[in-house]
């Protein structure tokens, strides 16, 4: 893979993570509605309880999940498989908006980051991690840094030797030697955390 090896030459740092991890295995998601509502869903909840209330959701809704399908449920509905008030009225904006066509899936693929990024915010409940996170695993942009993602910082913190967790302009000149893969590079800072590193 092209990117691992410009990952390895690049970074020292990196090289060490990406010889412990082993192989890069990013799994992506489409890049439609429902891979955003299930995005909406995991806000803010661990694995366990995040796939339990999807599940139940899911089953509410109906599979795969549209905008229609989420507008015909009532907020009681909503609430009563585990979402909260807040993420069934960020989830029904989704619905609404996409619904109308002011938010067009088909459209993504040929619009730039930055464009991706300000297309998908409008959206109630949607911000930048969100939008960053739909850039990676379903979009498959190659050059994704979330800054604001808390995985990412805790590696950075601990394998490039920072006191606290590292602002946006520090991990922005960390990442520049990891440039144009950033969002691989990113994968093997979540994969770091998973393994137990000296």
């Amino acid at each position: 893979m092209r990117a691992v090896i410009h990952l390895k030459k690049s970074d020292p740092v990196l090289r060490a993570i990406i010889e412990r991890v082993g192989p890069c295995r990013m799994e992506f998601g489409p890049a439609e509605f429902s891979s955003l509502a299930e995005a909406i869903v995991y806000q803010q909840l661990n694995g366990k309880a995040a796939v339990t209330i999807f599940k139940r959701f899911a089953a509410l809704a109906g599979e795969p999940i549209t905008p229609e399908g989420i507008l015909k449920l009532s907020d009681a509905q909503l609430r009563s498989v585990g979402l909260s008030k807040q993420k069934s009225t960020y989830l029904k904006d989704l619905a609404d908006k996409t619904a109308t066509g002011l938010l067009d899936f088909s459209c993504l693929p040929k619009l730039s980051d930055e464009e991706v990024i300000k297309h998908l915010t409008q959206v109630k409940g949607i911000g930048v991690w969100t939008a960053h996170m739909f850039l990676i695993f379903s979009l498959r942009r190659p050059n994704v840094l979330p800054t604001g993602d808390y995985g990412v910082q805790v590696a950075v913190k601990k394998h490039y030797k920072k006191r606290k967790l590292p602002k946006p302009k520090d991990m922005e000149k960390i990442a520049r030697a990891w440039e144009p893969y950033r969002s691989v590079a990113c994968w093997y800072m979540w994969r770091s955390l998973d393994i137990k590193t000296v």
